[in-house]
């Protein structure tokens, strides 16, 4: 489905009402009522709702970033889309990896080829900085806000479409949405119904195996949906200057049940229910703590229930309610071995890492027991969203919600705790004279992390230029507050199976990280953004060029920088940013053809806002610097895509991808893509066989000297049927 014709499928979500809200005047007198990450969609799907908005239908529009639906013309900013058919098109074989498609998006491994994705950098390990839904559930993980795409419950084969607002949008989702918002709009289950099976293996052992089935009736839709994604990772890593086996790879099962419960016109229910399980490798070298002697490979077991309440009240007015609880659960566990010298410092109660010289030495009778990071995060959401349609031109969504995080750690936190957050929100779109629309939103919210309230401000004027073409002026101010590991962390591994019997006294001893425990309270950081941005379509005799730019200029405040580890935790607002650049999208579709590019251009000048780090000039300095480079270490100069999606005869249909970002960490990524698949029609099932090949232009390792692959050459086949 390209992009273009949304309006044949509003009833992908319209019914659905991803919109969150408030329940208006009438409704217990003006009562403002909640924010959801989902957003507000069209009233209903009938015939005569087609060009609601007084615009041409093939004017794309987006649900995301004011949760209001508009066209391009009116949204204030700049929102890239991504077909769910294009996303299988061009054979891509895991969930990040969408993102190389997005302008000023870069995508990475760290660690034990952990996927990390951000906009515009400022971030390694912890990705807390985007906020990311699925069908208006927020995604990352509670009190670590961080996102885990490996074990993220999506199966690629059920994305209708993802919706990446670029640029900060906390004034419609709040603290998470620093960066911007990614959103994941997958299938509605009417749509799918029967059965499917698709298999896909190829190199590193990678194996991903989907199937669903599901069915539809005049009151109740419903789909089940299995997925198993399973890899090994980099070939080999580099240790003592020599090659030795990287344990990194993943085996993740995920288990859907999505369904609609339709009762009449105006009142509809959405049900949704996950599980995951599996193993997440991490490798003794890259994440064993406190001595390791095994790998520490990750127990995932997660969980997710949403139920959305629809109700149409009439043409001009809809909301929805909407409840979620998820679950996080990582069993981690490993032994270790620490010299008998440390066992003399954890006796005398120095601090063994302060000290490290005196502890750490050679000889005597080495400890050895089990120790764990195991932790268990839950989310318990409830939003509220109202959608006002007053006319054409003037439309109001407002809302509020309510969130409760629940954390459980005898490693990270010494026990059990909650965070609370609240939020009210809006967003007015008036439009008062045919070439120009004014947007006006906000955000409050209130977090125990920090006991202090935050409002996020945004304000937009869109000059229409004709019926497809606009250009936008945005400014827009966010912050994002230290999450609850981040702020409150207490944070020591407790030994457990203590061997020899001569360390008998040290089980159930906790070795604790005092430096996290100095009192120091983190502020919230700050960004404004300034952006002009231009969206044009221009139509041909049979075909259509869509162009859109995007300039900004973003300074970005108290930015938290350090490292997040039990053996150095040195996190700080210490460092601002500047950055400035542009941004280009465009494409061209034919019938049976597309062609898509995508460039992004990035200027970035940080520097070092925080305390003297040591009274040696030179370390000083240097100490600093480090700071300022941990938040550049995604920041890419220049990124981009081209994508080319042909039709050809006998059925077969080719695609190419090329991708790269440059300066990224003094390397530079370049991956050209190539997939020929075969379909087969007939009356009673529909087939699919296809072949995808990954060629790794530079052959460097991509951000670590670790990331090693042994062919350049990477080789994918699979197959599918429906029916």
């Amino acid at each position: 489905m390209p992009v273009t014709n949304f309006k044949k499928h509003s009833q992908w979500r319209s019914d659905s009402s991803c919109a969150l809200g408030f329940v208006a005047t009438g409704f217990l007198g003006s009562m403002l009522l909640s924010p959801a990450p989902a957003a507000a969609q069209s009233l209903s799907d009938e015939p005569d709702q087609v060009g609601f908005y007084g615009f041409n239908d093939e004017i794309p529009e987006v649900l995301t970033t004011t949760r209001l639906r508009q066209p391009k013309t009116r949204v204030p900013g700049t929102t890239t889309v991504i077909d769910g058919e294009m996303i299988r098109d061009l054979g891509i074989m895991s969930l990040v990896e969408i993102f190389r498609l997005v302008p000023g998006m870069v995508v990475g491994e760290v660690g034990s080829s952990t996927p990390v994705t951000t906009y515009h950098g400022t971030v390694h390990y912890e990705q807390r900085r985007m906020q990311v839904l699925v069908d208006g559930r927020t995604a990352h993980r509670a009190t670590l806000s961080d996102m885990d795409w490996q074990t993220m419950p999506v199966p690629l084969e059920l994305i209708e479409r993802v919706e990446v607002s670029r640029g900060p949008n906390s004034a419609a989702y709040g603290i998470n949405a620093f960066l911007g918002t990614i959103n994941f709009i997958t299938r509605n289950p009417a749509d799918t119904p029967g059965t499917e099976v698709r298999v896909v293996r190829g190199s590193r052992n990678y194996v991903r195996t989907f199937a669903s089935v599901g069915d539809v009736s005049e009151s109740y839709d419903w789909r089940l949906a299995f997925e198993k994604r399973k890899f090994g990772g980099f070939d080999y890593q580099i240790e003592d200057r020599e090659r030795v086996p990287f344990n990194d790879g993943h085996d993740i099962n995920v288990f859907n049940y999505d369904s609609r419960l339709k009762v009449n016109s105006g009142f509809n229910a959405d049900i949704r229910v996950g599980v995951v399980d599996g193993i997440n490798e991490e490798d003794v070298y890259k994440n064993g703590e406190l001595g390791a002697t095994g790998n520490p490979d990750i127990d995932v077991r997660d969980y997710y229930l949403q139920t959305q309440l629809n109700f149409t009240t009439s043409r001009t007015h809809f909301f929805h309610v909407q409840v979620n609880f998820e679950n996080f659960d990582r069993r981690q566990r490993w032994p270790i071995e620490v010299p008998e010298s440390v066992v003399n410092c954890l006796a005398n109660g120095a601090d063994v890492f302060d000290d490290a010289n005196n502890c750490f030495q050679s000889g005597g009778t080495p400890l050895t027991a089990n120790v764990n990071s195991d932790s268990e995060d839950s989310r318990l959401e409830f939003e509220l969203q109202d959608t006002l349609l007053f006319s054409d031109n003037l439309k109001l969504v407002t809302g509020l919600g309510y969130r409760k995080d629940t954390y459980r750690s005898e490693t990270f936190f010494n026990g059990r705790g909650n965070d609370y957050q609240s939020r009210v929100f809006g967003n007015l779109e008036y439009t008062p004279i045919n070439w120009l629309t004014l947007n006006g939103g906000g955000n409050w919210e209130h977090t125990t992390t920090t006991n202090e309230g935050y409002f996020s401000p945004r304000l937009a004027a869109n000059f229409t230029l004709g019926n497809n073409h606009a250009l936008r002026f945005v400014y827009s101010k966010a912050v994002r507050t230290p999450d609850g590991f981040e702020q409150n962390p207490d944070y020591g591994f407790t030994l457990r199976d203590v061997r020899p019997t001569q360390y008998a006294s040290f089980e159930g001893y906790r070795v604790e990280n005092t430096l996290v425990t100095r009192g120091g309270k983190l502020e919230e950081e700050n960004i404004i953004s300034r952006e002009i941005s231009y969206f044009g379509q221009f139509p041909m005799d049979r075909g259509q060029l869509s162009l859109e730019v995007r300039v900004f200029k973003d300074k970005m405040r108290d930015m938290i920088s350090g490292i997040i580890g039990f053996e150095d935790w040195t996190i700080d607002n210490n460092v601002d940013i500047d950055q400035k650049g542009f941004e280009v999208e465009a494409a061209m579709e034919y019938p049976g053809t597309t062609f898509r590019v995508s460039y992004g251009y990035l200027d970035q000048d940080d520097w070092y806002n925080g305390p003297e780090i040591s009274s040696d000039d030179a370390i000083n300095k240097d100490e600093k610097q480090y700071k300022v480079d941990l938040l550049g270490r995604l920041s890419a100069r220049h990124s981009g895509s081209i994508a080319l999606i042909q039709n050809l005869p006998f059925g077969l249909k080719g695609s190419t991808a090329f991708y790269w970002a440059d300066q990224l960490k003094e390397s530079r990524f370049e991956r050209l893509d190539l997939r020929l698949a075969k379909s087969i029609f007939q009356p009673r099932y529909t087939a699919e066989f296809a072949v995808t090949m990954q060629h790794y232009m530079n052959t460097d390792p991509d951000m670590s000297i670790d990331n090693n692959i042994e062919d350049q050459n990477q080789l994918f086949l699979e197959a599918g049927i429906r029916f």
